[in-house]
Parts: C-alpha cells; sequence; structure tokens
C-alpha cells in the first residue's frame, strides 16, 4: 500500500537509489497504490553518473510492498521494504537492464513480462 509521499527502494540499475511517491496513477480518486501499478517519483537520491538524475520526475512500477497482499489460494506474501522498478512513459518498459531482489508473481497479470524475466527471484 503505497500512496503520496511514501519513499522507494529503486530495484534496477538505472543509478537512482532513492524516490518519493507524488501521484498514483489510475483515476482522480485512486488514494494507494499496490504492487503492479504505476506511480509517478520524484528521484531523492542517485548515484553520479547514472541513466536517472535527482530532481527526475519518473513513472515506477511498484514489485515490492511491506503491506501484506492475500492470494487467491489463500496465502500472504510481504516484503521487507517498499521497491520500485523505473519505466519508460511511453512503452512500459524497463529503463535499467537489470532488476535487483526479488518480485512479486502478480506483474505477470498486468503485463509487466519483461521485469519478471530480468528478476533473479519471483514469488
Amino acid at each position: 500500500m503505497v500512496q503520496h509521499r511514501t519513499m522507494l527502494v529503486v530495484a534496477d540499475n538505472t543509478g537512482a537509489k532513492k524516490l518519493q511517491v507524488l501521484r498514483v496513477l489510475g483515476g482522480y480518486k485512486k488514494r494507494y497504490g499496490i504492487i503492479g501499478d504505476v506511480v509517478t517519483c520524484s528521484v531523492k537520491e542517485a548515484a553520479p553518473r547514472g541513466l536517472a538524475r535527482k530532481g527526475e520526475v519518473v513513472h515506477v512500477v511498484i514489485v515490492r510492498q511491506r503491506k501484506e497482499i492475500r492470494r487467491s489460494d489463500g496465502t500472504y506474501l510481504r516484503f521487507d521494504e517498499n521497491a520500485g522498478v523505473i519505466i519508460d512513459r511511453t512503452t512500459k518498459e524497463p529503463r535499467g537492464s537489470r532488476i535487483f531482489g526479488p518480485v512479486a508473481r502478480e506483474l505477470r497479470g498486468r503485463g509487466y513480462q519483461k521485469i519478471i524475466s530480468l528478476a533473479p527471484e519471483v514469488l
């Protein structure tokens, strides 16, 4: 459950380290974002020579969240941190070439096959 002003860890190699959520996309009353949702973020910390610069506004897909999610088989999934992957605004493809850490299986149903294939582990 990610909302306005939530801090996210970046799970790719674009050079950004921390993000702050500016807006949850998907309707004018959408308050919370869950795994697979796209949010607009501002880069708060970045590596000196990365693809993403500090202060840049980017679109991010949420790949991990601390709030547990219930699956249809009755199991719950919860991660240690809120994390996202920076994506291109038009093509919805990840801007980085590597994904760090596990990602949730729910991304497959949302159409993020490229992120699933790059991830080292899918839970």
